[in-house]
């Protein structure tokens, strides 16, 4: 065990014994390969939870289907006769195929729902179950599928319990986030924007546990999930979703301030939300991982199909217009620097235009005043305390460290479920 709050190891959760209900929601199969390393490590421990639902949310991050889920649940179906030699509690494979459902397959607009699909209800249906437990939601993309249940189905909302990894994904679907602010404010939800870089990011990281020699040594080779595990992200660890998950296997998930192995976190302040009606400057200044929202007017000799993208990094986001006189973009800054943009269009009073924002890392006594608007939100722990030195040069990553302390714990216990794979 590490040195780090030795006093408060995490207590409770799955490995004691609870059962929880569980629906995974991701975006495995888009733009980011760790989805395939969370849904390894997830299905490694599927013997202790009540898994409900696994749905394929792609909308944001693009190709990702049902069918990548299904890749990985053939090479589960390899290991699993191994597998339900340790315990006979492991879902059948066939199981988890007849609980995999697909999410959202396009690009939701500004009015952050759009339609019903197999995901979102099936969202509903598990909500409206006769169980007391709650249901217990692991975002590890949007939350389209999420927000689209909540739309048609509010009254499920007492019983969802989200832990969103929220911070890149709320990049690409500001939408749908902006929705559940607006119109679910009373929502159970971890907002997790950075805590979650601490399982790849901080730690010891020494030996064994590094992220490149832990896959080498405990993984690769390890039977089919293994195997397979390997081949992603060229044999190292990211695994960014998997806070989600660790949450519920060791901790107190019905207190987010304890401690649990994926972080603890604080009431969420006010969520941060910039409306202008110009291009900002770099003066302009928003919290990371706020949203700002441009309106801005479309000028005389407007096209009868007014569009326009505005670019920033590697981004080209989609404008709306509400019939107002206004192109809307939202755009949601997952670091504290300097964002450009630039804006093209076929409306003449936009085309070319550029500017920039300015995005900062709240301080820590922010988080002293939450908001009565959202009692059961809760977000990143911004002590320093509590903070990881930066990643990838970009900024100080706040909460990390809530889960990077229990480094050894959780790998350690990765590794003898792994282990499982080989009988």
């Amino acid at each position: 065990m590490n040195n780090f709050n030795t006093n408060k190891f995490p207590v409770g959760g799955a490995l004691t014994g609870q059962r929880y209900r569980v629906i995974v929601s991701t975006d495995i199969g888009g733009t980011d390969p760790d989805d395939y390393q969370s849904m390894v490590h997830f299905l490694l421990y599927a013997d202790i939870f009540d898994i409900e639902g696994l749905i394929s949310t792609s909308g944001i991050s693009g190709p990702g289907r049902k069918q990548d889920i299904f890749e990985v649940v053939d090479c589960y179906e390899k290991d699993y006769d191994n597998l339900k030699k340790y315990s006979g509690n492991y879902p059948t494979p066939d199981t988890l195929r007849g609980i995999t459902k697909q999410g959202e397959t396009e690009f939701v607009p500004y009015p952050g729902v759009q339609r019903p699909t197999e995901g979102s209800e099936w969202i509903v249906a598990c909500g409206r179950r006769d169980d007391p437990r709650p249901l217990y939601i692991l975002g590890w993309g949007g939350i389209e599928d999420v927000a689209q249940a909540l739309h048609d189905a509010p009254d499920i909302l007492p019983k969802l319990r989200l832990y969103w990894v929220a911070g890149p994904n709320k990049k690409w679907g500001p939408h749908q986030y902006q929705y559940v602010v607006e119109n679910h404010p009373e929502l159970w939800i971890i907002e997790a924007n950075s805590t979650y870089r601490g399982w790849f990011v901080g730690g010891n990281q020494e030996g064994q546990w590094g992220n490149t020699e832990f896959v080498q040594q405990h993984i690769a080779g390890k039977g089919a999930l293994g195997e397979y595990f390997n081949t992603k992200l060229e044999g190292t660890i990211k695994m960014g979703d998997t806070p989600t998950v660790a949450w519920l296997l060791r901790g107190t998930p019905e207190d987010p301030s304890q401690p649990s192995w994926g972080g603890n976190f604080v009431r969420a302040w006010e969520r941060f939300y910039l409306l202008l009606n110009r291009l900002p400057t770099e003066a302009d200044r928003m919290e990371e991982f706020g949203i700002l929202e441009l309106a801005l007017p479309l000028g005389k000799n407007q096209p009868e199909n007014p569009e326009a993208r505005l670019n920033v990094d590697n981004q080209a986001l989609p404008g709306y217009t509400p019939g107002d006189g206004t192109m809307r973009f939202r755009f949601s800054p997952k670091s504290a620097r300097v964002f450009n943009f630039s804006i093209s269009s076929n409306v003449p009073a936009l085309n070319g235009k550029t500017g920039a924002i300015t995005a900062y890392t709240p301080e820590p006594d922010t988080a002293l005043q939450p908001s009565a608007r959202f009692p059961n939100w809760w977000t990143d722990d911004l002590t320093r305390d509590v903070a990881e030195e930066q990643h990838l040069g970009v900024h100080t990553v706040t909460g990390a460290k809530s889960v990077s302390q229990w480094r050894e714990d959780y790998l350690r216990d990765f590794a003898a479920r792994m282990d499982r794979c080989q009988g």
